[in-house]
């Protein structure tokens, strides 16, 4: 990140970034505060908020490239929130913010004394030309940016539940009151056998994102393939698509009908949205070349379904 990072000072293992970004909104909310989110949003998000006790003020991204309107969140931010949510690369959009975009964010945040935390658990899977910018490691970002990381994704050790809260001193003895309230601490000989993947040389990384640059080119050519209208991934490994020509007002019923006749799974993109959005769904592509092969391979029947 560029930082000189001490464990015992700046950061807190918790048990997967799921429970590290409860553990950021915990620590920088009181009850009755507001937190603004981009909307599409990973459904944890709004969730964590009102478990913190806290409003959310939901801010659209703009279709295609998903990015926010600078007047819509400079009125956010005229609500004074306590903090502001980030997710980049992001979930469910594959958006991956600028340095401009995130300088303009933090010279907002500091005039308003809002928390940034910043949900960073697909920060080495990104596709060129895009590149990951570390908010906290923006000149004068780090005393108020709370950055949630996870091994699960870079490593694909979902299930050991393994993440992380980085934040400032101050900042880091909060949340350790607040994270040993909730779960105490991550399995121990777990974080052990991480060492050996924190040790990876830069190349494993490198070859992370070519991996799933290739993985990308894949199902998105089988999606090109099947005329099917959908947002290339800057980032992170999901795809929206848009339903609206198959004549579904219902993208829950959508879903469940492509799982049960073409035999393909799909996330129903209104779980994502604070806004009443029903002609999108996501897929992922973190799988199998032959897998990502055969769910291609049905979803070209969609044009004789």
């Amino acid at each position: 990140m560029g930082l000189p990072i001490d464990p015992n000072e700046h950061l807190v293992v918790t048990c997967g970034g799921t429970e590290a970004m409860l553990v950021a909104l915990m620590t920088a909310c009181n009850p009755g505060d507001s937190v603004i989110i981009f909307s599409p949003f990973y459904e944890n998000y709004g969730a964590d908020t009102i478990l913190a006790g806290a409003n959310p003020i939901y801010v659209p991204l703009r279709p295609p490239r998903f990015d926010f309107d600078p007047d819509e969140l400079r009125r956010a931010f005229s609500q004074n929130p306590k903090a502001i949510v980030i997710c980049n690369p992001s979930n469910p959009t594959g958006k991956v913010f600028s340095k401009e975009e995130l300088l303009f964010i933090g010279e907002l945040a500091a005039q308003a004394g809002t928390f940034i935390i910043t949900d960073e658990v697909y920060e080495h899977i990104v596709y060129p030309p895009h590149r990951h910018t570390y908010t906290a490691a923006l000149p004068g970002l780090f005393e108020q940016t709370l950055t949630v990381g996870s091994l699960s994704k870079t490593y694909a050790i979902t299930g050991w539940r393994l993440g992380f809260l980085l934040a400032a001193p101050e900042v880091i003895s909060a949340a350790r009151k607040v994270h040993d309230f909730l779960t105490v601490g991550a399995a121990h000989p777990l974080q052990q056998a991480a060492v050996t993947a924190l040790r990876f040389p830069q190349e494993y990384y490198d070859q992370l994102a070519r991996d799933y640059l290739t993985r990308r080119e894949l199902f998105t050519g089988y999606l090109r393939k099947a005329g099917l209208t959908f947002v290339e991934p800057q980032g992170a490994y999901y795809v929206l698509v848009d339903i609206s020509e198959f004549g579904h007002s219902d993208d829950t019923a959508f879903c469940h009908w492509l799982a049960k006749e073409i035999g393909v799974a799909a996330v129903p993109g209104s779980s994502f949205f604070a806004e009443p959005v029903n002609h999108l769904i996501r897929f992922h592509f973190a799988k199998r070349d032959e897998t990502l092969h055969e769910a291609g391979e049905r979803l070209l029947r969609l044009r004789g379904a």
